[in-house]
């Protein structure tokens, strides 16, 4: 999905290393988008996203599977990059603490608020898999 060959996919392929936050926008029952921002892991094929059990994400995401995501643009109109795609509870995916990329790449941030690495995947336990069909940007 990510062509490393041309400057765009290789800029996407580093800023979803390097980002911290990922705007994921699901639909609610109304039909109304709701976006907000998420910490997420790329694993070259698919989203990894940890949450709050009850979330409103995720009842919107199983109701209507249809998503987006997107990176800040550079505040310029500049820099977009955006999937869309469908999510999933992945039943089957590691406990936060227990995926070490994502464990790493939010070590900071889960000390950031307050939490050990055990707590965070203990309160955000429900695993959302999106799998990305789409990319478009510049």
């Amino acid at each position: 999905m990510i062509d490393i060959a041309t400057e765009f996919g290789r800029r996407v392929a580093r800023r979803l290393a390097e980002e911290q936050i990922i705007w994921l926008t699901t639909i609610d029952s109304h039909g109304t988008p709701q976006p907000r921002p998420v910490w997420f892991l790329w694993d070259g094929e698919t989203f990894l996203i940890y949450s709050l059990p009850g979330a409103a994400k995720l009842r919107h995401a199983a109701e209507r599977p249809q998503v987006a995501l997107h990176l800040d643009s550079d505040g310029q109109g500049g820099d977009i990059v955006v999937f869309t795609g469908r999510a999933e509870i992945d039943q089957a995916a590691s406990p936060a603490d227990q995926a070490p990329a994502y464990a790493a790449k939010y070590q900071s941030g889960i000390a950031g608020i307050g939490m050990t690495s055990g707590e965070f995947a203990a309160s955000y336990s429900v695993a959302l898999r999106v799998t990305p069909l789409k990319l478009r940007g510049h």
